[in-house]
């Protein structure tokens, strides 16, 4: 376990722009809102394992050297944002796994906290010498084939589609560039239906012969709280709604139902308030 732990990534930071596009449920933990708050700890060197990174994992068990589907050892990695892959590029890199991040996200609104969360992902990226693949940012196509959805809740239809939406374009990159095997971080967090994900992630890969959509359940073990444990590292930004305009539509009018603030888009960060309270 600790060898493979030790082990270094030597690929090159790739970040590139495309021009072209095309499980397990936790219901006792499915909320109607979003999960609030974000900060950080003194900053951590992620250019190798860290003791505190490989202990982590050996804790986690046997499932911690995640092995992926037909023994591949290349994964692509849809990410939707650094809190929510932290833990999976950790998990990943302690395992030998070779990954390559995916950021096609447009459904994050507006294009200001789309850069945010995506430089933060980059940065991350970057630390861990992780190739990060850039995709366009086609909100037209999006808003599209949300069309009619507008007023679903949060884990209905529109996420569905939202999912089937970043999905595809995922597997069609994983396919023009020689990858058999995709998977996506947007499980880790309990806000989240991981059936509703997975059954997206394997409708997209049963596109293409030969194709994978890896279930592994990173929230698990210990991953859940990994990840908030990175992110306070990291003082990673904290976003306080799904992505798209509909989930910050919905999650201020419960805000405002419940006597709470409405959200300020780019205003809070993971372990900030906890370092200057302290």
């Amino acid at each position: 376990m600790q060898a493979k732990a030790r082990l270094a990534l030597s690929s090159i930071v790739s970040n590139q722009r495309l021009n072209r596009g095309d499980g397990t449920r936790e219901d006792d933990e499915q909320q109607s809102h979003p999960l609030p708050g974000r900060g950080g700890l003194p900053e951590l060197d992620f250019s190798h394992p860290t003791p505190a990174e490989v202990l982590a994992a050996a804790n986690r068990g046997p499932s911690t050297h995640a092995s992926a589907p037909g023994g591949e050892d290349k994964v692509l990695l849809h990410s939707c944002c650094a809190p929510c892959s932290g833990e999976v590029m950790e998990a990943m890199r302690a395992s030998g796994l070779k990954l390559t991040i995916f950021f096609y996200n447009p459904n994050i609104h507006p294009r200001t906290e789309y850069e945010l969360r995506k430089s933060e992902n980059i940065r991350f990226a970057e630390k861990h010498g992780i190739p990060f693949i850039d995709a366009d940012y086609d909100t037209d196509n999006w808003f599209e084939r949300i069309k009619g959805l507008e007023r679903e809740p949060e884990r209905g239809v529109r996420c569905s589609q939202c999912f089937d939406i970043r999905f595809e374009r995922t597997a069609l990159y994983a396919r023009e560039n020689g990858f058999e095997v995709i998977t996506s971080c947007l499980g880790i967090s309990r806000w989240k239906n991981m059936e509703q994900i997975n059954d997206s992630g394997a409708r997209a890969a049963s596109r293409y012969p030969g194709m994978t959509y890896w279930t592994f359940n990173w929230r698990k073990q210990g991953g859940a709280e990994r990840m908030v444990e990175i992110s306070k590292q990291e003082q990673f930004y904290m976003q306080e709604y799904c992505g798209c305009i509909y989930s910050l539509r919905d999650t201020n009018k419960w805000r405002t139902a419940n006597g709470r603030p409405k959200i300020v888009p780019g205003e809070k960060y993971y372990g900030v308030e906890e370092k200057e309270n302290s």
